[in-house]
């Protein structure tokens, strides 16, 4: 059944603009369909980690029946959340302990809207690591990134992330 399910690739990262804010975008492509969609927005006073998890949300919100979706993130803060994280945080009513006293998780609404997609989508977390890229390079890498979009589907279409999958845990999904 999860075969028949159509396939998505959302590629979801933040970002400073010109002027200062910061910027969340998320760009989501049928894998071989060629349908796409993009969205943006400016949050001033957002912390970036915020950001990150708020292009995750908009992203698999944009969805409008049930997909497999692969996420393609360079947040380890999304990526551990939805892969470790998650069911422990809905065990605990979305709290913690901190210090020796109850707290809320942080960004636990948004934790909350990506517990309920998961309801419904099957996602699969792949991390880009760029931290080791030279300032130079990281920035050409940024300025580019949806222009390679196209090529990085074309490889997943032919399944070269297929192997990577054997190096994650399986894929986060939650029964209804």
């Amino acid at each position: 059944m999860n075969s028949a399910r159509p396939h998505y690739l959302l590629h979801a990262e933040t970002y400073r603009s010109n002027h200062g804010g910061a910027r969340w975008k998320f760009v989501l492509q049928s894998v071989g369909e060629g349908e796409r969609f993009t969205a943006s927005d400016c949050e001033p006073s957002g912390r970036r980690s915020r950001l990150e998890l708020l292009a995750v949300v908009r992203g698999l919100e944009a969805l409008d029946r049930p997909a497999r979706v692969t996420l393609l993130t360079r947040s380890r803060y999304v990526s551990n959340g939805i892969r470790r994280q998650l069911a422990q945080w809905r065990e605990h009513h979305w709290q913690w302990e901190r210090f020796g006293s109850v707290a809320p998780i942080c960004d636990y609404d948004l934790w909350r809207r990506i517990d309920r997609a998961l309801e419904f989508h099957t996602v699969e977390c792949c991390v880009w690591h760029a931290d080791t890229m030279p300032a130079q390079k990281l920035q050409h890498t940024r300025r580019t990134a949806t222009q390679s979009l196209p090529a990085a589907l074309a490889k997943l279409g032919r399944g070269v992330l297929a192997p990577l999958t054997h190096l994650w845990p399986p894929t986060f999904t939650r029964a209804a």
